[in-house]
């Protein structure tokens, strides 16, 4: 699975075969979620520091998130987005 940013112990990356909605997966050491882009829905756990962190990481970088997804799906290779800042 690619991956797109990592800060502060948190990996985020997409996958190529995926359905909609447009999301992403995040691990923070053995958690995981699946966080909707569009709407910030998590599936998944997380701690409550570290989701705070990725969601306002998302929040920041939305389009740049849409775009990757956007070249996820024509199997392009996928472009590293900041990490928090």
């Amino acid at each position: 699975m690619p991956t797109v940013s990592r800060f502060l112990g948190i990996v985020v990356y997409m996958n190529y075969q995926e359905h909609n909605p447009p999301h992403f997966h995040a691990r923070y050491q053995l958690e995981e979620v699946i966080v909707n882009i569009h709407t910030g829905a998590v599936t998944g756990e997380m701690s409550r520091t570290a989701l705070h962190m990725l969601l306002s990481w998302s929040e920041q970088h939305r389009e740049e998130l849409l775009a990757n997804w956007s070249r996820a799906r024509q199997h392009l290779p996928l472009a590293p987005i900041p990490p928090l800042t």
